[in-house]
């Protein structure tokens, strides 16, 4: 075998390094995506129903204490896909890559930590619920930072990963394929289901496990 390709026993192991921080992030903020599309109303007016319900209350501060692990697997997957990509990396979408992904943690923390400033607010509770006017105001700002800037940003990663792997030929072509489609998605109809924003950890997995398969047949031959 060719000795250029396998140069540290820590090069051996970055592909696998991604691939686990890849499934973590994803497991992690798609767990956290659906405990909150579940337990919150898509309508600030239906406000009443589920916080007055402590097991729904209890889920979704659950979920928002998720969120800063996912960051962490996230950034972790940003830094070892760029290490594998390593002189092959192409300085404008390289970028464009680690921008993005910057910033759709940073649009994500920030949509988080207004989600649970609202939950701490002592007029959430029962009784007081309607008069209390931070409900409707943080749930629009949290899925204005989540659904307008956070996961388009989400989607400028997908493009740019996709890219980056295509032009490095460590993506196959069915991959993708299914990374533009589903950056495409993300980028237009994010208004259409907040469903659809569970496509970035779909993909997330889907290439971290691409990547973990990839990397085991590598190491039997």
């Amino acid at each position: 075998m060719d000795g250029a390709k396998f140069v540290t026993p820590a090069r051996l192991r970055t592909p696998r390094v991604a691939a686990i921080a890849g499934i973590a992030f994803s497991v992690i903020l798609g767990a956290a995506l659906v405990l909150v599309r579940i337990s919150v109303p898509s309508d600030p007016s239906d406000a009443g129903e589920w916080l007055t319900d402590r097991g729904k209350r209890a889920a979704v501060a659950f979920a928002l204490n998720l969120v800063p692990f996912a960051g962490i697997a996230f950034l972790w997957f940003i830094g070892v896909v760029r290490d594998r990509i390593g002189e092959h990396e192409d300085r404008f979408f390289a970028t464009v890559f680690l921008g993005s992904g910057v910033l759709f943690i940073g649009m994500l923390f920030v949509g988080a930590a207004v989600a649970a400033g609202v939950l701490a607010d002592p007029n959430i509770e029962a009784g007081r619920i309607v008069s209390s006017g931070s409900w409707g105001l943080g749930q629009r700002v949290t899925q204005t930072v989540l659904n307008v800037y956070a996961i388009r940003m989400g989607a400028v990663f997908i493009l740019s990963t996709t890219t980056i792997g295509v032009r490095t030929r460590i993506v196959p072509r069915w991959l993708a394929a299914g990374g533009y489609v589903a950056a495409l998605v993300l980028l237009v109809g994010t208004g259409l289901s907040l469903w659809v924003n569970i496509l970035l950890p779909v993909w997330v997995l889907v290439l971290s496990g691409y990547i973990l398969i990839v990397n085991v047949r590598m190491e039997r031959t």
